[in-house]
């Protein structure tokens, strides 16, 4: 044609074409040739976009306000329908559109978080403007990060809260979210990287980051444990009722007690320990184990059960807890209160005197708990301080309880599982969420009585399930790798014990070098380093053995209200014994792999975001205490500075290299010590150390130290000439540090 489309005509064009929308494209379309006439085009499209009229993209042209045919997408949780939708993972301006995404069958699993490329097609008269037919799965979200929001005239920039991170993100206009100046935001990378500071999206406003209880909100957003149940989950759970005896054994008439910690959020194991009359087994027990039915309200494929399966387990926090399961099943109707019909998974375990198991029997029971009791008041009782609501249940409960676990007890010292000792750290808040107070939570007898109790039916859950030949989730401990075990050795040579060498490693080996340093300056030290040479437990469709607990049989049973893990062993042995049909499904058994990995690294994040709320709530209580001194012990040696664990409260700093002393430092991995190369001093773990909090940052956790004495003297002063005074640390020049010879210091 002689002369330019309008705008208007190019504009239909586009947006009946969009896949062939390039400068290219459209000149052919219009049978646009010759150079002065392309130079117009080039033209007219600039104005058109500068108008707003259209947008180009990566040399593509395409209506403003409108999405490309193809492109990548983010997926949004699911709706109360189940349905999933989804937002263009790159846009301008605040309001996104939304996009309904069509399964088809032999999609992939998608969910909330994952990206996609998908085909779009435009819709009219919907509460979305595109539905979305999958090309394929990216993968999941872009990077994301958690921040303090800086508000700038460009938009603004994220300051990351975690530890080390060390790059601020860039915001641009129209990508806040409205965000205010200082506000705890949520953000996701927005577009390529390029040079620079990286670009983000806010995706979610979380309030003021120093607000009442902020720290645990802090740890869910960056760990991405879900907080919100869907309306379906919560549809499904609101239907739940009262469980009747039906075709279940009817235990109500023992006398089943919970004994849980005092502020416990759901009650789900139950115990009884009834003397044996057999005259063949004299001073033996039939020790019974009940534990919540979470099987009967929670079914294979069910909304209640996709979602406690993508949880995998229940997340606690000094301020809260992110349940498995809504509230209604898990603080009530699955949880096992006082005086109430509760459905349950029990086996009853006959012992003997020396506390062998001689036999059990699993049942799916209707039970009514005699007491709702806590360790503190049954510890208290046993020693002679009895509640009155206590003292009928003091002949038939809590003393044969004991009985039992004095049997359990000599069992576990013939069978020497890992005996760590490390004490609990407990953070006592007040109303308004500010740190009241740092304490160790007491252990009783009480509690170590529960945990054998428990451990014993997690056995025969994996014993059952092994005899009637079904598949199940074990718990597996690995024993530790030959270089975490060599790490251990030299620790323990460096503080004076042994650790035997050249056989098979049992755990009564490490109880061996526990019990050396039992008593000792270095006894937390050689907990805490043999607790980091252990492996990570997780869980397997296939049988390892349990290092740790020195058992070739385990499987966890006890506790269904909060791990999925133990849910799956519920429904295993309802479908070994035809209790239901609400057993393990074939959906189950076939992806038991994937599920294994789903919480086993479920399970990693929770105790990730717990360890890290702990260490901000102790940043924030140590907070006014900047400028103080405190005792404490070296717990690691790295060649950027030392960790200091704190007496006082069990908080971890470090010691940046530069505040160790004014002289150049050798680091020996090795050993893993640092040695002055003026003073020869080594400083290896285990150290008693004297330092000043420089640094308490309640936002990231951290904790900056000065090294003020070390084993209760003063830093040596470094020997030097006149060119090296006052300089601070130097390295020695290279064939100093080819003579020298670390020394390795005994603490």
């Amino acid at each position: 044609m002689d002369q330019l489309p309008s705008k208007e005509q190019i504009r239909q064009w586009i947006t009946d074409n969009p896949g062939l929308a390039s400068k290219r494209d459209i000149a052919k379309a219009f049978s646009i040739k010759g150079g002065p006439a392309r130079i117009e085009l080039k033209r007219l499209l600039k104005e058109m976009e500068q108008e707003g009229g259209i947008q180009k993209r990566k040399r593509q042209f395409r209506e403003a306000g409108t999405l490309p045919p193809v492109s990548i997408l983010r997926l949004l949780p699911p709706d109360a329908a189940g349905d999933l939708f989804a937002r263009p993972n790159e846009w301008e301006g605040e309001d996104a559109p939304l996009i309904h995404v069509i399964a088809r069958t032999g999609d992939p699993a998608l969910g909330q978080g994952d990206r996609i490329l998908a085909r779009l097609e435009k819709v009219e008269g919907e509460a979305h403007a595109y539905e979305a037919r999958l090309i394929r799965k990216l993968g999941t979200s872009a990077i994301r990060v958690l921040g303090i929001f800086r508000r700038s005239h460009e938009g603004g920039r994220i300051l990351p809260i975690d530890k080390g991170a060390d790059k601020e993100w860039r915001v641009p206009p129209g990508l806040t979210l409205e965000a205010e100046d200082g506000e705890l935001v949520e953000a996701e990378q927005a577009g390529p990287k390029r040079l620079g500071l990286p670009s983000a999206r806010i995706v979610a406003r979380l309030g003021d980051p120093s607000g009442p209880k902020a720290v645990s909100l802090i740890a869910i957003h960056q760990h991405g444990i879900p907080d919100q149940f869907p309306e379906a989950v919560l549809a499904e759970a609101d239907r739940a009722e009262p469980v009747t005896l039906g075709d279940r054994e009817d235990l109500r008439h023992l006398d089943l007690v919970t004994i849980d910690p005092v502020d416990a959020r759901d009650r789900d194991d139950a115990v009884l320990a009834i003397p044996d009359t057999d005259p063949g087994n004299a001073g033996g027990f039939h020790l019974w184990v009940a534990i919540a039915d979470v099987a009967h309200y929670v079914t294979p494929g069910s909304a209640l059960d996709r979602e406690a399966r993508k949880r995998g387990n229940s997340t606690y926090f000094p301020d809260r807890v992110v349940p498995m399961l809504p509230d209604v099943l898990s603080g009530d109707l699955c949880s096992l209160h006082e005086a109430v019909d509760r459905p349950c998974m029990a086996v009853c375990i006959t012992i003997d005197a020396q506390g062998g198991k001689r036999g059990h029997r699993f049942t799916r029971g209707l039970m009514r708990s005699r007491g709702s009791l806590h360790y503190g008041q049954v510890q208290a009782a046993i020693d002679g301080a009895v509640e009155p609501k206590l003292e009928p249940l003091m002949d038939s409960v809590i003393r044969p309880l004991y009985a039992a676990y004095a049997a359990l007890k000599h069992a576990r010292a013939v069978r020497q599982p890992l005996e760590l000792d490390l004490p609990e750290r407990k953070i006592i808040l007040s109303d308004e969420g500010k740190v009241l107070s740092v304490a160790f939570r007491e252990r009783f007898d009480a509690h170590k009585l529960i945990e054998e109790a428990m451990v014993l039916a997690n056995v025969c859950a994996a014993e059952e399930l092994i005899r009637l030949k079904r598949p199940l989730l074990f718990r597996i401990h690995e024993e530790p790798s030959q270089e975490k075990l060599d790490a251990l050795r030299e620790v323990a040579e460096a503080s004076g014990f042994t650790l035997a060498k050249g056989q098979v490693l049992k755990t009564a080996h490490l109880n061996r070098l526990l019990a050396q340093a039992e008593g000792t300056d270095q006894d937390e030290l050689i907990n805490i380093t043999t607790l980091r040479s252990m492996t990570q437990a997780y869980y397997s469709p296939q049988n390892f053995g349990h290092f740790g607990l020195a058992l070739r049989n385990y499987a966890h049973f006890t506790s269904p209200i909060r791990r999925y893990s133990d849910l799956i062993v519920h429904r295993a042995l309802i479908a070994g014994h035809g209790w239901g049909a609400d057993g393990l499904s074939a959906w189950d058994v076939e992806n038991l792999d994937e599920t294994a990995k789903l919480i086993s690294d479920s399970e990693r994040r929770s105790m990730a975001a717990e360890r890290d709320t702990i260490d901000r709530y102790l940043a924030s209580y140590l907070s006014d205490r900047v400028g103080q001194t405190f005792t404490g012990r070296v717990s690691g040696v790295q060649k950027f500075g030392l960790f200091v664990k704190l007496d006082e409260t069990g908080a971890d700093g470090l010691v940046p290299i530069r505040e160790v002393g004014r002289e150049f430092f050798f680091f020996d991995a090795d050993s893993q010590t640092l040695t002055g190369a003026d003073t020869g001093l080594t400083i290896g773990p285990g150290a008693r150390v004297t330092v000043r909090l420089a640094e308490a940052v309640p936002v990231t956790g951290g904790l900056l130290l000065e090294l003020i004495e070390i084993d209760g003297g003063a830093l040596p002063a470094p020997k030097r000439g006149k060119a090296g005074q006052g300089r601070g640390p130097r390295k020695p020049a290279r064939a100093a540090i080819a003579k020298r010879k670390v020394v390795r210091k005994r603490h």
